[in-house]
């Protein structure tokens, strides 16, 4: 504490004050006195138990960052707050950011802790500390974000301050994904230390009281008294400040219980008013407690226990099963099966919690009812009514515990709940790792089972929390909501019983007796151990035969421990003596798609993220993190050598929210879950195992490649899906898209199912094309040159393959170029015009010889004055000896040639005289010699 005093001159001098425990720092004498009597400090430290009214300093703020898609800011806040609720302060239940924020001043470092109930994941909630620039400290993950709760757990946080101004902020942010309303958080129990002092002290909250001044706490009243705020005494609870009629008994002020058996084997059923009894019985219209029922057999010993002659079931002991001992080569199955419900069960307890008030503490939650065990009467409607069954551990049977991935354990149980109003019933897994998923069922529920497989050995409890509504009432209204479970199994657990023998595997010897583990991927035949064929997977739950052993789906294969089948990447199809194959591992070893962006019914952006191991082979599983919600401690996480908050499996989904969107440092990853974890197979086919493809949701343009289907599985129960997820992924071959390609949603479900329950995605890229084959390229002749000719391939566009055979290697042939046929053609063209022109001259000179001769012919004739006697004219004697040969004329009738010619011959012997000839024919014509 520093103060300033006048001199001649101002300065100041600082004085340290330090208050004890009981004192606080009277401002105007600068000094430490004691608290009143029905007051309390803590000196160094400051605390809040008390909220009646929100505590002097503490402030709320609510703000509401994200307008919505369209911009629109009508959304206001001004409702919302953290809430008052007199042990505890509440939060809001909307998607208005709120802040609780207190600043203190610490002279020396310190701490600050809390309590608190963060029950739902939908609620992000978050503590940081900032100084006094508005700057956030620096503090780690787990710090920061705080650890999701059982329903009615009650949780402590603390975190180490600095010294000088520290701001505290505890922020609630909802995101409501569909019409559920989400829980809120509670806080109450602030303990601040490293103050120098308490300016004023605290009052004692009602049902306490301190005595004496200079208290450092208040103390709880004794039993039947009471006292009020800031109570220096209690008083005797001999009357109220207000008197109620009490109403008269009605049904909802009794329930039903089953009496344990007596030592005749009996028991019957009994009613009993609920404690305290405010309701009359000996008033008009009141109802009574109806009558005992019979006493009846008492239901038989559940499977591993037996009677022995008591009345009380006792478990059997090691090494022996409800009807004796094990025979050699065998060897109990060890678990619990409850199925009858006579007594509650020795490793089970049951209770009952409401955050408001403690009207039902020391009530049964459940109570027995012979065929079932069903949810107890309560306090009020909104009470947790809670079941708790603790395993230490789990034992898988000896010929089992060398086999990888085998599962540890399971639990089933068969359930229904009657609900009128908005019931829910939640089951809960509490162990050293703990469980990603916890379901909760709404509404009424026919009977039905569900079962839970652990995957690791560690020590669990398993809860079961049913309530009514979850809206606050002080009165039991909805006493019909029930919730019933008939039977629980548990397999495996160390301290189980046996009701049954199972067949294990033995030693070699002839002799050997002993069970033994067998080696991964085998099951039980005959006593020995025997590996499952090729491309089996061997079944969690199935231990002896080959039926243990199950075929992997279509175009898939087991891992060598033969736990799980998964993919190669490489699919292969033939149709109409056309075969196709497809190798996928160029698409990467997980594809990733944001879909959205979507928003909630207030505004509030938030976009999925799905992650998708295509093969699912070693090293090629998706994970899904969280930094937001069930944030585990360092410890936790070196034990299972992975981060609590992922999700590893083959596709799986969180929900995104972005920083800008709502105030907050960083974009917030929660509600991780896993959509699928077993490959079922690959094929064209548009169903298998039951799962169905829809190529509706993704139109085709072409059909030239096929398109091809990956399903998976999720065995993963919900409260929508009682067979689990499925998923199909598409892909498609797009020579346009990259190699690693594009993965989308359908149109017409935005968030990938149209159903909740089956998922769709499209993966079109070019990796998803067929493998080339000789078939995709065809061959093209080049020009002659040179005289060499080339023969190039090339693809047959569009290219619709990837990878396979490449284009084979230019070849050149020898060939005649067209430069020498084009002069070859030249000279012979120029040859044969040269001949042409020869043959006409010769012709043309053949023909004007006749013409000459027959002009000589005629103007011989004419000299004498007739023509000549002879009806022809031929070639004269003495011109076949000139040197080159002449064609010869003929006159002639129509007569024979001989005629002609010998006519011609004596003509020119005798030289006649020529005679008057008649009109003849003239006919040229060559004759050769």
């Amino acid at each position: 504490m520093s103060r300033c005093v006048q001199t001649f001159d101002w300065y100041c001098i600082y004085f340290t004050f330090s208050c004890e425990a009981g004192e606080f720092l009277e401002m105007s004498a600068q000094e430490c006195t004691q608290c009143a009597a029905g007051t309390y400090s803590l000196g160094s430290g400051i605390r809040f138990d008390d909220w009646e009214t929100i505590p002097s300093g503490f402030s709320s703020l609510a703000t509401y960052l994200d307008n919505g898609p369209h911009g629109d800011d009508s959304t206001t806040c001004n409702s919302s707050s953290w809430f008052p609720q007199g042990s505890y302060l509440e939060s809001n239940r909307d998607e208005c950011t709120v802040s609780l924020i207190y600043a203190v001043h610490l002279k020396k470092p310190g701490s600050v802790s809390f309590d608190y109930q963060y029950p739902d994941g939908n609620l992000f909630f978050e503590f940081f500390i900032q100084n006094d620039q508005c700057q956030e400290m620096d503090q780690t993950a787990d710090k920061k974000w705080l650890k999701l709760t059982s329903h009615g757990e009650w949780a402590t946080h603390t975190v180490n301050l600095k010294s000088g101004t520290n701001i505290l902020y505890w922020r609630t942010a909802g995101i409501l994904i569909g019409a559920k309303v989400v829980k809120p958080v509670l806080l109450k129990n602030v303990h601040i230390e490293g103050v120098a002092y308490a300016s004023e002290c605290f009052p004692c909250k009602p049902g306490t009281f301190s005595q004496t001044p200079g208290s450092s706490s208040c103390q709880p009243c004794p039993r039947d008294t009471h006292s009020g705020h800031g109570a220096s005494s209690c008083t005797p609870s001999e009357g109220s400040a207000e008197c109620k009629a009490r109403p008269p008994c009605s049904k909802k002020d009794y329930f039903q219980i089953h009496t344990p058996c007596d030592l005749e084997g009996k028991t019957q059923v009994t009613y009993r008013w609920v404690e305290p009894q405010i309701c009359l019985v000996d008033v008009a219209g009141a109802e009574t407690l109806p009558p005992s029922g019979d006493r009846e057999p008492c239901p038989p010993c559940n499977p591993g226990f037996y009677n022995n002659d008591t009345a009380t079931c006792s478990p059997c002991p090691p090494g022996t099963f409800s009807d004796g001992s094990c025979p050699a080569g065998t060897e109990p199955a060890v678990g619990y099966q409850y199925k009858w419900w006579n007594v509650l069960p020795a490793s089970m307890k049951t209770s009952c919690f409401n955050v408001g008030n403690s009207k039902c503490d020391g009530m049964n939650g459940w109570e027995v009812a012979g065929d079932h065990i069903r949810s107890g009467a309560g306090g009020s409607d909104n009470d947790y009514l809670i079941l708790n069954l603790h395993v230490p551990g789990f034992k898988p049977p000896t010929s089992r515990t060398g086999g990888a991935g085998t599962e540890f354990g399971r639990i089933s149980f068969e359930f229904e709940m009657v609900c009128s109003a908005d019931c829910e019933l939640y089951f809960m897994m509490v162990r050293t790792t703990p469980d990603k998923e916890k379901p909760t069922l709404n509404g009424s529920k026919v009977r039905q089972s569900y079962t839970h497989i652990m995957t690791k050995n560690a020590s669990v409890s398993y809860t079961w929390a049913f309530q009514r509504t979850n809206l606050a009432s002080d009165v039991r209204q909805n006493v019909n909501n029930v919730a019933r479970i008939y039977s629980i199994s548990v397999s495996n657990a160390v301290d189980g019983v046996s009701s049954e023998c199972q067949t294990c595997a033995l030693l070699s010897q002839p002799s050997g007796s002993l069970c033994v583990p067998c080696p991964p991927g085998h099951y039980i035949h005959t006593s020995q151990c025997t590996e499952c064929p090729p491309n089996t997977h061997l079944t969690s739950h199935s231990t002896v035969g080959p039926e243990a052993c199950k075929p992997c789906g279509p175009s898939s294969k087991s891992n060598k421990e033969h736990s799980r089948c998964y993919s190669d990447c490489v699919f292969s199809y033939s149709e109409n003596n056309v075969s196709l194959s497809f190798d996928y591992s160029s698409l990467g070893s997980v594809g990733t798609l944001m879909n959205g962006p979507s928003f909630t019914t207030k505004g509030t952006k938030y976009y999925h993220l799905f992650n998708i191991s295509l093969c699912g082979g070693e090293g090629r599983r998706a994970v899904c993190t969280d930094n937001v919600t069930d944030l585990s401690s360092a410890d936790s996480q070196k034990e299972s050598g992975e981060p609590a908050n992922a999700v590893e499996t083959l596709i799986c989904q969180s929900t995104i929210i972005p920083s800008s969107g709502r105030g907050f440092h960083t974009a917030l990853s929660s509600q991780s879950i896993s959509l699928a974890d077993t490959f079922l197979g690959a094929t064209v086919a548009l169903t298998l195992d039951g799962v169905k493809a829809r190529p509706d949701l993704f139109p085709q343009t072409t059909n030239k490649v096929p398109d091809v289907n990956f399903f998976y599985r999720s065995l993963e129960v919900t409260s929508s899906c009682d067979k689990g997820r499925n998923v199909v992924v598409t892909l498609r071959c797009n020579p346009d898209r990259s190699t690693r390609g594009e993965l989308t949603v359908p149109s017409q479900c935005p968030a990938g199912t149209c159903d909740g329950c089956t998922f769709h995605f499209l993966w079109e890229s070019s990796g998803a094309c067929p493998q080339c084959t000789s078939t995709n390229y065809h061959q093209i002749e080049g020009a002659c040159k040179g005289g060499l000719q080339d023969t190039l391939y090339v693809w047959t566009e569009p290219k619709r393959c990837v990878g396979g055979v490449s284009l084979p290697e230019k070849k050149t042939w020898p060939c005649e170029s067209m430069d020498f046929l084009v002069k070859m053609g030249a000279t012979i063209g120029a040859f044969t015009a040269a001949l042409l022109f020869s043959i006409t001259c010769y012709f043309w000179k053949k023909n004007k010889r006749l013409e000459f001769k027959y002009s000589k012919l005629v103007m011989s004739s004419n000299k004498e004055c007739e023509l000549p006697g002879a009806d022809s004219c031929a070639v004269m004697e003495g011109e076949e000896n000139e040197g080159e040969m002449e064609d010869e004329v003929v006159y002639s009738k129509k007569t024979s040639l001989i005629r002609k010619l010998k006519a011609i011959a004596s003509r020119e012997r005798d030289q006649p005289p020529p005679r008057e000839t008649s009109s003849t024919d003239l006919h040229v014509e060559d004759l050769n010699p």
